[in-house]
């Protein structure tokens, strides 16, 4: 049974500034019982960037996960 939260979509639109972005973060485990926080963004209807980072932890790895969410969500992206 997997207890990681939620993966987290977010996405910022300004059609002003022609803007049109999207921010994922989801935690999926790795083969050796480890987490791995998965960062994946770029311009909506792009495939977009990705980014893995690995912890030893649900908990640690849940922690950045919440940290990241918060740093995006105070620059202007909505869930």
């Amino acid at each position: 049974m997997n207890n990681a939260p939620d993966p987290v979509f977010l996405r910022r639109i300004d059609g002003a500034r022609n803007m049109a972005r999207f921010y994922v973060l989801s935690l999926q485990p790795t083969l050796f019982g480890e987490m791995s926080l998965v960062r994946l963004w770029g311009r909506i209807g792009t495939r977009g960037r990705q980014k893995v980072h690995f912890f030893e932890d649900c908990r640690q790895a849940a922690s950045e996960q919440s940290r990241l969410a918060a740093r995006k969500i105070k620059r202007g992206y909505m869930g």
